[in-house]
């Protein structure tokens, strides 16, 4: 096999460089709120710890709950999404799309019980998703980020010839660019897979507009319904005149009874006279595979469709979503997902840092970058724990959003007075206090009330021991140097 040209790698080398440089920080924070958002579930039935835990629920305590939530929603109702009870997450959720959003849980007879709405994961997964930036713009964004990485990772591999061959090579003990050199390309080359088919499914998630568009052009003179129109039911024909609730019982009946399970119901003008609604059936054991049905007011089915029909396309759009966030295979792959979530989040990280060091080796520091980026990389976690309380106290998605914008700020603005290392120390210590705060916060607001949900212990002693390893080192200092003895 001929070797590959060394101007080229050089080129490449530079490429891969330049393009990671560019959006260092936005993929390092999209992988870093994607990682924990892997946890998304927990994280909801950790914020609404006291609310009734819920494994199956009747038709007529769905309707109940249905109707709760729309009276409880105010004016203008546009459409209401149920989530049925499944087995990691078992609440009956109602979110009602109204002149203000809001979001119910409901107990097992359909009564709309008081509770906690999900600020903080609301946060963390729009963080992720669109960086609260305007929907539409931020998903862009987001998916620019996918494509980003994804060109990263393989300008990576073409600009390393022997990353493969090297698999295995790591240089302690020597210098620590050179280690932090190894360990970047060993866990580029690891956790290859999974670095594409994360990428690979987030850009794709986020252009979906981009691509839509597209393809409404090429194929529909621009009318992008028709693309949409593809994968799911056409809305039926729109008709505002008042009507009574939309009445979901007598749809329940119709529904296949072939051991599929009821997860989702989509409602559009639940109080009108145009009212629909699409139910989810899950068909066991298939990643994306989902049956719908679309029923009208009267109770008669306009659309359905089967997974069994999908075609290898079908079932790979379909279940796009759960293999990009690792919602599917329970517990095991979340964890799976998380801890390779860090390494890219690690490889984001170090990419920097292997930049910054090479220029320091060649007498070029860059020390005013070394503070930004460290206030970077250790300011996001910080203000990330930190909007986990703010969430807590106050309730609000919109409290934790401005809780990490202003801790964000504050960790830019001691790049003015700490050196790289000292951001680095106090970024660690703060993410580190923050964390055991939140354990602290939850218990205190939530009381014993927690007990309700294993889950809610869980998630409490992640943060608890999270906080604890990053403290470590400064417990032991502490503990090592011990009080003062006087001797006589």
């Amino acid at each position: 096999m001929s070797r590959i040209p060394a101007g080229f790698v050089r080129a490449v080398l530079r490429g891969h460089s330049s393009l990671g440089l560019a959006f260092a920080a936005l993929i390092y924070l999209v992988c870093l709120s994607g990682s924990i958002a892997v946890f998304a579930h927990e994280y909801q039935r950790w914020e609404s710890a006291s609310a009734p835990q819920v494994s199956a629920v009747t038709p007529d305590a769905v309707q109940a709950a249905f109707e709760g939530a729309i009276a409880r929603g105010g004016k203008d109702v546009e459409h209401v999404y149920i989530t049925l009870p499944t087995d990691d997450f078992p609440r009956l959720l109602l979110y009602v799309d109204a002149a203000k959003d809001s979001e119910f849980v409901a107990d097992a007879t359909g009564r709309i019980v008081p509770g906690k709405p999900f600020a903080w994961t609301e946060f963390i997964t729009r963080l992720h998703i669109n960086l609260h930036l305007p929907r539409t713009w931020g998903g862009f964004l987001v998916g620019l980020i996918g494509v980003a990485l994804l060109s990263s990772l393989i300008s990576g591999i073409l600009a390393h010839p022997r990353i493969f061959r090297d698999a295995f090579h790591l240089r302690l003990g020597g210098s620590r660019r050179l280690q932090e050199a190894d360990l970047h390309n060993r866990l580029g080359v690891w956790a290859l897979p999974f670095h594409i088919i994360i990428s690979l499914t987030g850009a794709f998630l986020g252009l979906t507009t981009i691509i839509v568009g597209v393809l409404g052009m090429a194929m529909f003179n621009g009318d992008v319904n028709k693309v949409y129109a593809l994968f799911i039911p056409v809305p039926p024909i729109d008709d505002p005149r008042p009507a009574p609730v939309l009445d979901l019982e007598p749809m329940f009946s119709k529904l296949p009874q072939d051991g599929g399970r009821l997860e989702y119901i989509f409602t559009e003008h639940p109080t009108e006279m145009g009212g629909a609604a699409l139910f989810n059936v899950k068909r066991p054991d298939r990643i994306g595979r989902t049956d719908g049905y679309a029923f009208r007011r009267d109770g008669t089915i306009y659309h359905a469709s089967k997974s069994a029909d999908n075609n290898l396309g079908e079932d790979l759009l379909s279940g796009m979503g759960q293999l990009h966030f690792g919602w599917f295979g329970g517990g095991i792959v979340k964890i799976v997902y998380f801890m390779l979530g860090l390494g890219l989040t690690y490889l984001a990280a170090s990419g920097v840092n292997i930049w910054l060091a090479r220029r320091r080796d060649k007498g070029r520091p860059a020390p005013g970058w070394e503070r930004i980026w460290s206030a970077t990389i250790w300011g996001q976690p910080a203000s990330i724990a930190g909007a986990a309380v703010a969430s807590l106290i106050m309730g609000e998605t919109a409290a934790a959003i401005g809780a990490w914008a202003i801790l964000s700020v504050a960790f830019w603005l001691l790049a003015f007075r700490f050196d790289a290392r000292g951001l680095g120390k106090v970024g660690r210590i703060a993410t580190g206090v923050l964390m055991l705060l939140v354990v602290g916060v939850h218990l205190a607001l939530r009381g014993g009330a927690a007990s309700a949900d294993a889950v809610a212990w869980i998630v409490n002693a992640g943060f608890l021991l999270g906080g604890l390893a990053l403290l470590a080192p400064d417990l032991r200092r502490a503990a090592s140097s011990g009080p003062a003895v006087v001797t006589h």
